[in-house]
């Protein structure tokens, strides 16, 4: 098999991995049923998400160092075995400590090690032109994932149960990733993918590698973990709770909707993303994805038919789906791919972040006002100044100040790939 079709194929098996972790996305459909059917509040149902969130950024860290060291699959086939007890278990302790601790934690750890995996792997085997395009179309999967596991999840509910819901789901899920993780693998050692007469030095900083001591001393990494922080805080909060959104402030009947539009944006925002940032740089489209971010959530209070909320939402999925897509891309631009595995693993912390504080903070919102305006008005303003931080960015070496009291490192040369 040609090395090009190789990768292709590592990018489309690491596209259906994410597409069964991206259960983490049709959360509101899970979260509608346990306050309808189980009489929980909403600040209770976002507490498993929640935890879940940090526990999927936290573990990209750990994730991305045992696949920098061992490849992807050992690393899938581990994410496959916690993926499966995770979601038994969660279906058979149905209380808010039992989902918290198999769903939250267990399962969360298991999508952060799948996640940390594909990504690298797949870029690994292509020039850095497209590197964009293809992070996109990898991580793409998270993304369009509710598109079909919203309606099968809410089908198994009403047939099965929600107990039994999750028995199903974890079983199918961990014979699907364990096959997939087969098709995933590093290039050959010494392998170089052929590089694009269009690449440009303007553009990214590939021929520069950099330990992850190296990249915590740039003021880049903080900035993108800001930048990414600020991002997720403001799209998971509408994600999480998307469903009762729908019902409460447009009056809708039905969230699948809803969802179903979010999450092909959010598929199709992922790689739009990727090809926009390879041919117009990181930089502009970070400005432009938070400007778009801004100016939806303000609108968002405003937002109070089925119509307009629907195109509310479709903006934030386009916008959300971008950042999975931008921030590896321009990590791997900036610090290069031989330790790209942990490095985008630190960055993703902050997704972890803002993936607790954006769910608690719309839960609680919810519960003590009876409504998301205040909710809105901080992820507006949390875009706000991520636009400001994009102004800023440069990749390191490119800069004259100091951080920490530290220069930027300069970064080791690139040995290989």
């Amino acid at each position: 098999m040609k090395q090009h079709n190789r990768g292709m194929v590592v990018a489309l098996a690491g596209l259906g991995v994410n597409l069964t972790l991206g259960v983490l996305y049709a959360w509101g459909v899970i979260s509608a049923a346990l306050i309808d059917q189980m009489g929980w509040s909403a600040t209770q149902t976002q507490i498993p998400y929640m935890i879940a969130c940090a526990a999927f950024a936290f573990f990209m860290v750990p994730g991305g160092r045992l696949q920098d060291r061992f490849g992807p699959k050992p690393i899938i086939i581990t994410a496959a075995i916690l993926t499966g007890i995770g979601f038994l278990m969660a279906g058979a302790i149905m209380t808010v400590l039992g989902l918290t601790i198999f769903f939250g934690v267990v399962f969360g750890i298991g999508m952060g090690m799948g996640y940390a995996a594909p990504t690298p792997a797949a870029c690994k085997w292509f020039c850095p032109s497209r590197r964009g395009l293809i992070s996109g179309v990898v991580v793409s999967g998270f993304g369009l994932a509710p598109i079909y596991i919203a309606p099968l999840t809410t089908l198994l509910i009403r047939q099965y149960g929600i107990q039994s819901t999750f028995y199903i789901l974890g079983v199918a899920f961990f014979l699907i990733i364990i096959l997939l993780a087969q098709m995933i693998c590093n290039p050959p050692e010494g392998y170089k993918p052929a590089i694009s007469a269009k690449v440009t030095a303007r553009k990214r900083t590939a021929q520069k590698e950099f330990d992850v001591k190296e990249v915590l001393k740039t003021p880049q990494f903080y900035m993108l973990w800001v930048m990414f922080c600020f991002g997720t805080f403001a799209g998971l909060l509408t994600i999480g709770q998307m469903a009762k959104i729908g019902i409460e402030q447009a009056g809708m009947t039905s969230a699948f909707t809803l969802i179903a539009f979010y999450a092909f944006f959010n598929f199709f925002g992922r790689i739009a993303w990727g090809v926009i940032s390879d041919r117009i740089g990181r930089r502009f489209s970070m400005f432009a994805m938070f400007a778009i971010q801004l100016i939806t959530y303000l609108a968002f209070p405003y937002l109070v038919t089925p119509v307009s909320l629907t195109i509310g939402i479709i903006m934030v999925g386009f916008t959300f789906g971008g950042m999975l897509t931008l921030f590896p891309a321009v990590t791997g631009d900036y610090y290069g791919m031989k330790n790209f595995g942990l490095n985008y693993g630190i960055v993703f912390t902050a997704w972890g972040i803002g993936g607790v504080a954006g769910p608690l903070v719309g839960g609680l919102v919810r519960d003590i006002t009876g409504t998301y305006v205040i909710s809105y008005g901080v992820s507006a303003a949390l875009s706000a100044l991520g636009i400001l931080l994009s102004l800023g960015m440069k990749p390191p070496g490119q800069e004259r100040y100091r951080f920490f009291g530290h220069p930027a490192p300069k970064p080791k040369t690139q040995s290989s790939v």
